[in-house]
């Protein structure tokens, strides 16, 4: 088994979606491995431009093995829609080209209500996109959430969803919400289960049956909000580390391979949460601007700011990261300056890790270095000879500071616009 773990290195929104699809030329599987409906990527294959959920990068690829963990959290309806949207535009997608693992937990109605009240009742909220992801994962750790097995067995599912049911009704009644019935919350489940059922597979069958195929593990998010590593308590509900990648997928925690990490060649953040190197001024306007950031899922602007070593240099260790694909070069091209956070300064005291505590956090000041910026395009570059001496300046002062190579470089949206160092594969 030849394997490549994905990750972001930073708060999600790296350009994953692009360096997977490149990648999975190299694949025969491909997998989603944590996360929901929450997380998208954004796929330009020959002028096409794909935004995808919950599907795999892969599934656009002729020939390619999409599989959905049982990491993943799963909404039904959003699921189907998607695979209808695809289905429109050409894509095949059948149980030969898809397998969702048979012990996924699932995403209900009932979930979104929940959270969309908590946000509420919470003030300033942790900035969820309300899709009832996070209820969803508590549900699962609490062992009363729905499983996909569960839809194959009528009396047993109803057992199961009268149980969440009556655990949920106090909260609900207590918010003043309207209370779902049972069979309001059973029937569109019910209208799904074929659909759903004819994915459904042990995945780690999956992966014995075919253990030496190419495998690219696909992760949504970022490290930095993992449950655990991340900025609690503005993280998303899943573990996002490479580590997870087995976990999910019922492989041995030394076959997730070469890990990858994906960095913005800047720093970018959806939602509150602390942001050590944000400029929320002109620069930040114009690096928003330049990079189109908005999310792919909710069109949410994304706050801006330099590219922070400190918080990547961190992700790497904990994450293992082998390499990383810097991306969004091309943003970079006009500023005359470019700066990179260094380290941190907490009441005069040098930090080089973001503390965990909150109130630390919000005390912290960035130290930035000073980098002349190189005023050409890099856009569409595939070659090192085709950058600006200075732009490989900034690519090589990154390494320094995160103590990781670079193995591949982002210079646009197309596909083809890499500069490939070294194939993760290879």
């Amino acid at each position: 088994m030849n394997c490549v773990t994905v990750v972001g290195t930073q708060w999600g929104d790296e350009g994953k979606g692009k360096i997977v699809d490149w990648l999975s030329e190299r694949a025969e599987i491909i997998v989603r491995f944590q996360g929901g409906h929450n997380a998208g990527h954004t796929l330009v294959i020959d002028g096409e431009t794909y935004k995808l959920r919950l599907l795999p990068s892969g599934i656009v690829r002729k020939n390619k093995l999409a599989v959905i963990a049982s990491g993943v959290v799963i909404d039904p309806q959003a699921l189907l829609e998607e695979i209808t949207e695809l289905r429109a535009r050409g894509i095949a997608i059948s149980p030969h080209n898809l397998v969702i693992a048979e012990n996924a937990a699932l995403i209900l109605p009932l979930h979104r209500l929940i959270e969309q009240q908590q946000e509420q009742a919470s003030g300033s909220g942790i900035g969820t996109t309300l899709r009832g992801i996070g209820p969803a994962y508590a549900d699962r750790a609490a062992r009363r959430g729905l499983r996909l097995c569960d839809l194959a067995d009528k009396g047993y599912l109803r057992m199961r969803m009268e149980a969440l049911l009556e655990h949920h009704k106090p909260f609900l009644e207590a918010a003043r919400l309207d209370v779902p019935t049972l069979q309001e919350l059973l029937e569109p489940l019910e209208q799904a289960a074929e659909a759903l059922l004819a994915f459904a597979q042990p995945v780690w069958q999956v992966f014995e049956r075919r253990h030496h195929a190419q495998i690219l593990f696909e992760g949504a998010q970022g490290i930095h909000l993992d449950l655990d590593h991340g900025t609690f308590p503005y993280v998303t509900s899943s573990q996002t580390l490479p580590a997870q990648a087995a976990c999910s997928s019922g492989v041995a925690a030394t076959r997730t391979g070469f890990v990858l990490g994906i960095t913005k060649a800047y720093t970018t953040r959806v939602g509150l949460g602390p942001f050590p190197s944000e400029q929320n001024n002109a620069i930040g306007e114009c690096l928003g601007m330049r990079g189109h950031e908005f999310g792919t899922v909710t069109q949410r602007k994304r706050r801006c700011g330099w590219f922070d070593a400190v918080l990547v240099r961190q992700a790497g260790i904990v994450g293992g990261i082998d390499g990383i694909a810097l991306t969004k070069m091309d943003v970079l091209d006009d500023f005359d300056e470019i700066k990179i956070c260094t380290e941190y300064r907490i009441d005069g005291e040098t930090w080089t890790r973001l503390p965990p505590h909150p109130f630390l956090q919000t005390r912290i000041e960035p130290v930035f270095e000073t980098m002349e910026g190189w005023r050409e395009s890099t856009k569409g570059a595939r070659r090192w000879a085709d950058l600006p001496a200075q732009a490989i300046k900034y690519v090589r002062r990154i390494e320094e500071l995160i103590a990781r190579p670079v193995t591949m470089l982002s210079t646009s949206p197309k596909r083809e616009d890499v500069i490939l160092v070294r194939d993760p594969f290879a």
